[in-house]
């Protein structure tokens, strides 16, 4: 029974860590998640203490702060816009999904292979496949708190900004549109969160850089399907994009790792 028990502990730590921190944040004062959001956010947080333990909570609760934070710069002037996050910036489980969902199915890979459900092959990809995927982990937190900052940054500061695919003038707020303040911002977070993800231990010191490639290509990329799919199609939402975004991150991080190793090997 000894290895049973000891198999479940990270997920009953999870449990009780996330039910303390999630009940401390819906006593706040400012509301950073809804109730059910709550209850999404602690799903995810549970998942990812019994995958990689509390060095991936570590950057998921980096993400989530600093995110937070940074939607809320210059709230009451993106308000009177009408451009600012809706709830105030209250994250929903749509939010919370549309962030992590990538994370989360990198996660569970770790969490499967670690558990012997599937054996991996270190030959089979380059390097250890636990190991891309860790990076791809990171990865898709350091596109999202890069297309966070750089979208609300843009708008609270952003002096002149241009859609993506044509460079024209386009008013703060518009599918599409960039900034030189939002990318600067865009690019201090992805260095900051794959820095965390470094300190703990996911990923090597190459891996930040991986990170903060990855994190351009996406974030750009995801301004360029703003500007011209997302206007277009009303299913395509926020969400979704998002989604897509992390993914796009997390791939071409995987990708850079595996390029590198094979062209050094």
């Amino acid at each position: 029974m000894l290895p049973l028990i000891d198999s479940a502990n990270p997920w009953l730590v999870g449990v009780g860590l996330n039910a303390i921190l999630l009940g401390l944040v819906w006593i706040a004062p400012k509301k950073l998640l809804t109730p059910a959001g709550l209850f999404h956010a602690w799903i995810l947080g549970v998942l990812v203490w019994g995958t990689v333990g509390w060095q991936g909570y570590l950057v998921v609760a980096f993400y989530f702060l600093v995110g937070s934070g940074v939607t809320r710069i210059g709230m009451a002037e993106k308000e009177a816009q009408g451009i600012a996050e809706k709830r105030s910036g209250a994250r929903g489980p749509e939010n919370v999904w549309g962030s992590a969902l990538t994370a989360a199915l990198c996660a569970l890979g770790v969490g499967i292979i670690n558990s012997g459900f599937i054996v991996a092959n270190s030959q089979s990809l380059v390097p250890h496949p636990v190991s891309l995927l860790l990076l791809g982990y990171v990865a898709s937190f350091s596109t999202k708190l890069s297309d966070t900052s750089a979208s609300e940054v843009g708008k609270a500061y952003g002096k002149s900004t241009f859609l993506i695919t044509t460079l024209q003038p386009v008013p703060r707020g518009t599918e599409g549109a960039v900034s030189l303040e939002g990318t600067l911002a865009g690019v201090v977070a992805s260095i900051a969160i794959a820095c965390v993800g470094w300190t703990v231990g996911l990923i090597d010191s190459l891996g930040i850089l991986w990170c903060i490639l990855a994190a351009f290509i996406a974030t750009n990329l995801e301004s360029v399907i703003g500007a011209t799919l997302q206007t277009k199609y009303t299913w395509l939402t926020n969400e979704l994009v998002n989604i897509l975004n992390t993914l796009i991150g997390a791939i071409a991080a995987i990708l850079f790792a595996w390029l590198w190793t094979i062209a050094i090997g």
